[in-house]
């Protein structure tokens, strides 16, 4: 298994939190979920919330269940020491082994615990509770309620490596020693959510995600931000909307799903970033939505919601890709974006008009502004304008390679930042290879050892002479070097990088590398892409120059020496005009300080609307 990957990233699968209540356990239909997660290359924790489970439990051992009022009018379970064994055994012999079960039906293996265990998560004590008892109030000093306040990462961390799905539940350890400590399972997972960086959290519930008003169960409350949840929150949604404003802290997506389903479809989106005007909500939102390469669904699904809300034809190909068409006629226009960002994510942020978040110039934005020309654009009756979300543009390249072969076009524009007053006419290739070896180990004081790190090292610089020769424009990058010892063998592997230029043959230079894979060194092709140019007197790139004239721009013309989607659609698409353009500064992707400006951002929304309207009147 190569340990370099495609990027040479050490970057972790997706991990979704999902806390399933003891309801929505009795349903089987959700636990396929699970499993569709992990066959989607997904890491899951599971935080199993009890409350039917000690029911039953208390039933088969004749107990009964203790619970306390609280002044607001809330009843709770009573936790006094001497019930904590009990609750244990709740969940060891009842909630946790169904679970489990349900999961390993399913062929995935699992760990599930009581989170006690080992301290997996401990908490603080809790203060004393004001009770209420016939109709006066009584301060309870022995009831073990506590607040999570550390979470064992690196062990949940090897334990989600080693699990298809990990899966726990209150209680806590107490973090002085004391007796293990009833929690919250929604806001325990809300603190594991935050603890480990998770890409989403779901809270899954008995109704479609937060009601405004509990006897319509379709008042649903689709969107809320900090302090709205709770106007609508009644019994025990209030410790969900409670679980879901804890996470906000943190910078994964938030959902209150159901009825007893992890599907967003009808649920209560929670947001961090309320976008300062309505023009701006999709942007704002799409950024707020993980979606680094290869977790793309809930950015795909949500968009072709949002196509469907606004008369738009959306589905979600066979790779993962958001299709969105409209018009039916025989010329076809193709604005091509990208749905997958690259990793590191952070709490998405407006501050005034700007807008903070990763994928928010590279390239949210400018699928976005495609998205609202779709819906805005008066299309002529022989016109076809299909919007395509792409999966894993910053990877492989999969989603565009199925756009080559599927959705044919006769001109294209990549969602791609080139500011909003310039236009991308061209880009350099891409061709990505790894080199491996394997040889066998000496001692390096012996004469004529040669290691596999030498072996690398010899064709990477083989590698520079033979691309420089070939065409001395062209860049070359190691994305990464790995070599170690594995018993008696040595094993290495490389990822190069090159850019190639537009006119330059891409077999020539792929001859020139495996010439320098000289045995034992082997070379794989990872990606192979042309460089793609369009003349600046084509009808597409005269659509955008009067675009840009209408709005009083005198716009640049730019050749990138980076790649995007364009160079895989012209590995076959030949005669095809392309251009790419979008809102933001590209020096900002792939970097911490992503930001978009919303002047920017509606700036390149007219010009791109106009350019698809003279597109059209051709």
């Amino acid at each position: 298994m190569s340990a370099l990957g495609e990027v040479a990233s050490a970057r972790r699968a997706a991990l979704y939190v999902v806390k399933l209540g003891s309801a929505s356990q009795a349903h089987t239909e959700v636990y396929d979920e699970v499993l569709a997660l992990r066959q989607r290359g997904a890491q899951v924790l599971v935080i199993a919330g009890g409350a039917a489970g000690i029911r039953e439990h208390y039933d088969r051992i004749g107990r009964p269940v203790r619970t306390l009022t609280t002044r607001g009018g809330d009843e709770v379970r009573y936790c006094p020491p001497e019930e904590t064994p009990h609750i244990v055994a709740a969940y060891e012999q009842v909630t946790l082994p169904r679970i489990e079960q349900e999961l390993t039906q399913r062929g995935l293996s699992v760990f599930a615990a009581v989170a006690r265990t080992g301290s997996l998560v401990s908490a603080t004590v809790n203060g004393p509770l004001r009770a209420v008892e016939d109709d006066r109030v009584r301060i309870v000093r022995d009831h073990r309620a506590g607040t999570v306040c550390a979470l064992d990462v690196p062990r949940l961390r090897a334990l989600l490596d080693t699990f298809d799905v990990v899966c726990l539940s209150p209680p806590v350890a107490d973090v002085e020693g004391g007796t293990a400590l009833n929690v919250d399972a929604d806001v325990l997972a809300a603190e594991a959510a935050r603890a480990l960086d998770a890409d989403h959290l779901r809270l899954v519930t008995g109704t479609a995600g937060l009601l405004t008003d509990p006897r319509n169960p379709t008042s649903t409350l689709r969107h809320a931000h900090k302090g709205e949840g709770q106007h609508y929150a009644r019994g025990r949604m209030r410790q969900k909307v409670r679980a879901a404003e804890i996470a906000m802290r943190g910078s994964c997506d938030i959902a209150v799903t159901g009825p007893h389903t992890l599907a967003a479809t009808n649920a209560t989106w929670f947001w961090r970033a309320p976008a300062p005007a309505p023009d701006l909500t999709l942007l704002a939102r799409s950024v707020e939505l993980a979606s680094v390469s290869r977790d793309e669904r809930e950015l795909t699904e949500f968009l072709a919601e949002w196509c469907t809300d606004n008369r738009i034809k959306a589905e979600i190909d066979t790779v993962g890709n958001l299709v969105a068409t409209r018009g039916s006629g025989p010329r076809r226009l193709l604005l091509l974006g990208h749905v997958d960002t690259v990793p590191h994510r952070w709490p998405a942020r407006w501050d005034g008009d700007v807008l903070t978040g990763r994928g928010s110039v590279d390239a949210k934005a400018s699928l976005v502004t495609f998205l609202q020309t779709l819906a805005d654009a008066e299309l002529p009756d022989d016109v076809q304008l299909r919007v395509v979300g792409a999966v894993q543009e910053e990877i492989t390249g999969a989603g565009a390679f199925h756009v080559r072969d599927h959705y044919p076009a006769d001109a294209v524009v990549i969602g791609e930042p080139s500011g909003a007053a310039a236009l991308t006419v061209g880009y350099y290739g891409l061709i990505k290879v790894r080199f491996a070896v394997e040889e066998h180990t000496g001692h390096t004081a012996g004469k004529g050892v040669r290691t596999a790190g030498d072996r690398l090292v010899e064709a990477l610089e083989a590698a520079r002479r033979g691309v420089t020769r070939v065409a001395p424009e062209a860049l070359t990058a190691v994305l990464g070097v790995h070599a170690l010892n594995h018993g008696d063998v040595q094993a290495g592997e490389s990822v190069v990088d090159v850019r190639v230029p537009p006119g330059v043959d891409v077999d020539a230079l792929l001859d020139a590398l495996r010439s320098a894979a000289v045995e034992p060194v082997r070379m794989d092709v990872l990606r192979a892409t042309p460089g793609k140019s369009t003349p600046r007197s084509n009808p597409l790139v005269k659509s955008f120059q009067r675009a840009f004239r209408d709005a009083g721009t005198a716009p640049r013309f730019l050749l990138k020496k980076g790649s995007s989607d364009m160079n895989t659609l012209a590995t076959t698409w030949h005669g095809v005009p392309m251009v790419a353009y979008g809102p933001g500064d590209a020096s900002l992707d792939h970097t911490p300080h992503e930001h978009i400006d919303a002047a920017e951002f509606r700036r390149a929304h007219r010009v791109l609307t106009a350019a698809v309207r003279e597109w059209g009147a051709l």
